[in-house]
């Protein structure tokens, strides 16, 4: 027995709970169709809100800004890694979100990764949505901070659990704004007013409301009036944007001391001027036009209506975010494979990325979408729901 023959066995069990993921391989730009594992097929289930990952005024800044300053910083931005584009998206960024300041990171995740450790340690309290995302959960176990989940969605408990935490030193909540799975948003007015109460500071992972909530696709602090109200704000630019990256956003003193503090930040090296090139183009088009951020809410309300009329259960989104629940696992996998088979590409999400019994295939609503291809992929989906007994 070699010393890593417990992983096949992990793998083989995967395959008979029928939670193995199947990864396939894009051969083409990202857009409303691509080319996955040799077959053109229609993307619906890609984080491209707005169709901005091919778009050609993104790609003429990556190009420009490989001739202007290379493929790579060469180093970790403290030392001798920051070039102009980093900064000049910051700025950008900050004048976007309504903030003083933001910091540029390498993903999301490592802006969760930068941030939560420096916020709370020993002594201190961080109140987390039980539905929070992985980078936040993991975010959360890299400080010696006692963790508390609340109960989904639910500013009751969250009151509740607050109380009971009265003599920590510091309190930190944490929520996602929209939820990746289920597509729900978070109350984030009362996350507020509960904060102010108890003396807590707030943090949102704003990863799906940017680009689609708040005018011009700001986020969910925007789209509540809260600017200004929230201490932290975490973004990625590898959605709605486009691209590739994240960032933290809020007052100028939370950014300079993460500049001294967020590892990811000063152990990694940033990401290419290129890549900071196009995020820069991707905000620019936000901020001249909500054009769109219109479009994506229009061909979302439609996928929806008719999903629903056909007897489809998507869950309770608030947002372009379409859970299809299915339940079981096998079936869902087999949805999402027998939809491949008719030319629609939408991946089937099981534990653990969801609870046991939860599968669903995840559809992602792009602006890039024609009329043509939402009723497409509808009749796709009903023909092999009803193939399934699922409708």
């Amino acid at each position: 027995m070699g010393r890593l023959d417990f992983l096949a066995e992990e793998i083989a069990r995967m395959k008979e709970q029928g939670t193995q993921i199947t990864i396939r391989t894009i051969s083409s730009p990202q857009g409303a169709w691509f080319v996955a594992d040799g077959k053109r097929v229609l993307n619906m289930c890609s984080n491209n809100y707005l169709g901005l990952a091919n778009h050609p005024a993104l790609k003429e800044a990556a190009k420009k800004a490989v001739d202007a300053y290379g493929v790579g910083p060469g180093a970790v931005r403290t030392i001798a890694g920051t070039q102009t584009p980093h900064v000049e998206l910051e700025q950008k960024l900050a004048e976007f979100k309504g903030t003083e300041a933001t910091i540029l990171l390498q993903s999301g995740f490592q802006a969760n990764a930068a941030t939560i450790p420096a916020l709370a340690g020993e002594g201190d309290v961080i109140l987390s949505d039980e539905l929070n995302h992985a980078s936040i959960i993991d975010g959360c176990r890299l400080t010696k901070a006692k963790v508390v989940r609340y109960r989904h969605n639910d500013v009751g408990d969250l009151e509740e659990k607050i109380k009971a935490e009265a003599v920590a030193r510091r309190k930190l909540i944490i929520t996602d704004g929209v939820f990746s799975m289920d597509g729900d948003t978070a109350p984030l007015p009362g996350i507020v007013e509960v904060a102010r109460r108890h003396g807590a500071m707030t943090m949102v992972d704003d990863a799906h409301g940017e680009g689609v909530l708040g005018d011009s696709g700001r986020g969910i602090v925007d789209h509540y009036g809260l600017v200004g109200e929230v201490d932290v704000e975490i973004g990625t630019l590898s959605k709605a944007f486009g691209v590739l990256g994240g960032y933290v956003a809020g007052s100028t003193v939370l950014v300079d001391y993460l500049k001294q503090r967020a590892r990811p930040f000063l152990f990694s090296t940033g990401i290419s001027a290129a890549d900071v090139a196009a995020c820069l183009a991707a905000v620019n088009l936000l901020l001249a036009s909500d054009e769109l951020v219109k479009r994506l809410w229009e061909n979302a309300t439609y996928f929806k209506s008719q999903m629903q009329q056909a007897g489809w259960d998507t869950g309770k989104s608030q947002t372009p975010i379409t859970p299809v629940m299915v339940g079981d696992e096998h079936k869902a996998a087999q949805l999402s494979k027998d939809l491949f088979t008719e030319s629609v590409f939408a991946q089937s999400i099981q534990y653990p990325t969801v609870a046991r019994g939860k599968a669903r295939l995840r559809v992602m609503i792009s602006a890039a979408h024609t009329r043509e291809d939402l009723d497409f992929a509808i009749e796709k989906f009903n023909l092999c729901g009803k193939r399934l007994g699922l409708i």
